[in-house]
């Protein structure tokens, strides 16, 4: 007759990490392009968006929103993809939180 073990495994799960995504201003690409990528890229609301680019044009940079990794980073390419292509030099960055 075998003798019977339990054993219990406790599972740890933890939350992803999260990263900021920042716009940061430059000379060249325009207010109205800037709000057009928050409305488009991050799913802002026009009066949001406006929000953001004027806190960009300001003080340099301003928070778009906060993701997992992947997210993030595909914003991130999002933006650049979409600038060159309207021959814009606006850049976007990712801070983790």
């Amino acid at each position: 007759m075998a003798n019977k073990v339990e054993t219990k495994t406790k599972v740890e799960v933890q939350e992803p990490k999260k990263y900021k995504v920042f716009l940061l201003n430059d000379d060249y690409t325009t207010m109205d392009f800037v709000v057009d990528i928050l409305c488009e890229v991050f799913h802002k609301s026009y009066e949001e968006a406006v929000q953001i680019m004027l806190k960009v044009h300001r003080e340099g940079k301003g928070l778009c929103g906060v993701y997992t990794y992947e997210i993030a980073e595909t914003k991130v390419d999002q933006v650049h993809r979409l600038a060159r292509a309207h021959q814009f030099p606006l850049k976007a960055t990712m801070e983790e939180e």
